[in-house]
């Protein structure tokens, strides 16, 4: 039972190739690949159960770069803002050995982003299967609105859930003043009550730059896998414009969900191919190099298959603080 909130860095690298078609065809297509060594989530040698991000600087690596030499105040420089340093460097030389015209972001078809990937806080239906017994919650609670006492239908986040995002802006304050880290340049979400909470405590009252403020887009292709479960039946566009104003929805969002259906289930494959989508579209109309994504526990590891990241399943599912 994930009852905590994930948080999971990551350094990818992606290459456009030829376009594809399914589901919803992107501008393009594009390969995926992690840069190793940066983040102790990479090393297999990391037991995921239980890890502690706050604990462990996300679990950034305390390493040098070949980049260290040429950062600007580098004997002052905290590991962020030497990554940083760093990442800029991969995207304004490219990779070693690599050939081709060289753009602002490396060669043309290449580029260089650091992901930070977020799973929501305790929603009621997660107190409400801890409650009932997962057998119980599958077999029957899951597909109902609620009970008598609370609804978890799109669910919201309980009161230990709102903790949880606390502590996540505490810590995202701390490395904003302290460490001086590169926040988010964009947000995304789910369009499911949970992570648009989650995002709106964690990211809405911190101090970040005037050029980079918090303004998150909704995208569809960002929610939890779709089952009949009614938790993962988001509400409707009016409802959420009404109850997130400021939050954008990406084009062509409609007013109704369009993809849950009561007693039927999206096949994982189907998942990966929809989180690679919008992956994709996320890719090829934002230049970002620090994003944020707040979605959920399925969905990130959905979209770490995407990445090609050999232990996606098990890191997403247990690198839980």
């Amino acid at each position: 039972m994930l009852t905590s909130t994930l948080l999971y860095g990551l350094l990818a690298a992606a290459s456009t190739v030829d376009a594809h078609a399914h589901p919803k065809p992107p501008k393009a297509s594009i390969s995926y690949s992690v840069v190793p060594g940066i983040f102790l989530q990479d090393d297999n040698a990391t037991n995921p159960t239980g890890f502690d991000f706050i604990a462990t600087n996300f679990g950034l690596i305390n390493r040098t770069y070949p980049s260290d030499s040429s950062c600007p105040d580098r004997g002052r420089s905290t590991q962020w803002q030497r990554l940083a340093h760093y990442i800029d460097t991969l995207n304004s030389e490219g990779p070693k050995g690599s050939k081709g015209p060289k753009g602002p972001k490396g060669p043309k078809n290449e580029r260089y982003s650091l992901l930070f990937m977020g799973r929501h806080g305790e929603g009621f239906h997660n107190a409400a299967e801890t409650f009932f017994g997962t057998p119980a919650w599958n077999c029957y609670w899951a597909t109902r609105e609620g009970n008598a006492t609370v609804t978890w239908a799109d669910a919201k986040l309980t009161p230990y859930g709102v903790k949880q995002t606390d502590q996540i802006k505490d810590f995202w304050a701390r490395l904003i003043k302290n460490e001086k880290i590169t926040a988010p340049e964009a947000y995304y979400t789910s369009p499911l009550n949970r992570c648009l909470d989650t995002a709106k405590l964690t990211f809405g009252d911190l101090d970040l730059s005037r050029k980079s403020p918090f303004e998150p887009v909704i995208k569809e292709f960002l929610r939890e896998g779709i089952s009949a479960h009614t938790c993962n039946r988001r509400s409707t566009k009016s409802t959420i414009k009404k109850n997130f104003p400021g939050f954008e929805f990406e084009k062509g969002f409609p007013e109704n969900d369009p993809y849950w259906q009561s007693g039927k289930a999206e096949p994982s494959a189907a998942q990966d191919a929809r989180s690679k989508a919008g992956l994709d579209d996320l890719f090829t109309s934002d230049d970002s190099t620090h994003i944020s994504i707040t979605s959920h526990s399925g969905e990130i590891a959905s979209l770490l298959r995407s990445k090609s990241h050999e232990s996606c399943d098990s890191t997403a599912a247990n690198a839980i603080s």
